[in-house]
């Protein structure tokens, strides 16, 4: 049965100690047959990915971990002329170190950016999912084990299935139907701060509508004047802002291909 790992991103509090625990295990130590040394810098087999997200004042960060996706369908086993990669029992992709002849190749067909060129070897390497290690009796990969808040997960597909459910994995549209599963990658946010400009006060309790393609979506600001939309599908979508004694004020065709923070927002008196 396949070996999966899923990630939840809410929980990834960006500690960086899966990328640590992935360089301490193998730069500098040769697992031959499944992997040479990883040199000890250029290369992140494990990679926290730092996401920031929007402009100060709103602004918000979350952390992707990236490794070898593993994939079911995976594009680099397929390009190797010498068939030095191939796929274990249990899903792991694997570049035997012995039989590599450094051509790329694979790097060039992996879409994700996880394979790395080693230049005093002349090999291509990648995340090995620590299958040293759980071929000699561990449970878990470094990175798994390392992880204080449990975001990382690790373990056999069928009995992860109560997690996949609602995961996403990167870049579907490959079709290479990735083995690294993500819960909870956050979403795109519109966000603002309404104000009165005569009285240079904050408005609260400003009620904000938000509409796209029929779907409405409503909040009211905060008592810092602050109002977020979250977590929203990438589109276009209108704005209107409604106040007491305010005239109502519109933004329209607002594009969340990126996140919005439309900054100070002055109503003026009716």
């Amino acid at each position: 049965m396949a070996k999966v790992f899923v990630i939840d991103v809410a929980r990834c509090s960006g500690c960086y100690n899966c990328q640590l625990a992935c360089k301490d295990e193998h730069v500098g130590n040769d697992w031959t047959p499944y992997a040479k040394p990883q040199p000890e810098v250029g290369q992140f087999w494990l990679k926290l990915q730092e996401n920031v997200c929007g402009t100060i004042p709103k602004v918000k960060i979350h952390y992707i971990p990236m490794l070898c996706n593993h994939c079911e369908k995976a594009s680099c086993l397929e390009s190797c002329p010498q068939e030095a990669i191939f796929r274990r029992e249990d899903g792991f992709i694997q570049i035997h170190p012995e039989k590599c002849n450094g051509c790329r190749d694979c790097l060039k067909a992996c879409p994700y950016n996880a394979i790395y060129y080693n230049e005093e070897l002349c090999i291509a390497q990648k995340c090995t999912g620590c299958a040293h290690l759980l071929d000699n009796g561990y449970k878990l990969p470094r990175c798994v084990e390392a992880c204080p808040t449990d975001a990382l997960k690790f373990g056999e597909e069928d009995e992860m299935q109560d997690l996949i459910p609602g995961a996403v994995v990167m870049k579907p549209e490959t079709g290479l139907k990735p083995r690294v599963y993500y819960r909870n990658i956050p979403g795109k946010f519109i966000a603002g701060t309404v104000y009165d400009p005569i009285a240079k006060e904050v408005i609260i309790g400003c009620r904000c509508l938000l509409t796209s393609g029929g779907k409405v979506l409503e909040t009211y600001t905060d008592a810092y004047g602050d109002f977020w939309f979250k977590d929203l599908a990438v589109g276009k979508y209108d704005l209107t802002l409604e106040a007491k004694g305010f005239a109502r004020k519109y933004f329209q065709d607002l594009n969340s291909a990126v996140d919005i923070n439309l900054g100070d927002i002055p109503l003026d008196k009716e």
